[in-house]
């Protein structure tokens, strides 16, 4: 995950994402640094539109959340309360 933090790390402040970049940038974290995944990520990311990629993202996570409210109010819907006697009766048959 490190390695994608670096990649937006860097997109974000306006620096070409390369495998020099990524490595100064996870070497400044404290990240013990991988020369191949490195160039794997550098790799993956030059097909990649990451403003694009971060605002797809950022609808699919969104969705989710605004549906959530409407999903509790379904569940609370069908909690029913019962009255303090109704309740006390059924622990009567407890104690015979």
């Amino acid at each position: 995950m490190e390695y994608i933090y670096a990649a937006m790390l860097l997109h974000a402040s306006g620096n070409k994402v390369d495998e020099a970049a990524v490595k100064k940038v996870l070497d400044a974290a404290g990240v013990k640094a991988d020369d191949s995944r490195i160039k794997a990520l550098v790799a993956a990311l030059e097909s990649v539109d990451i403003e694009d990629a971060i605002k797809t993202s950022a609808v699919a996570t969104a969705a989710p959340t605004a549906a959530a409210p409407v999903a509790e109010a379904k569940v609370e819907a069908k909690v029913e309360e019962k009255k303090p006697e109704e309740a006390a009766a059924g622990l009567g048959a407890l104690f015979g």
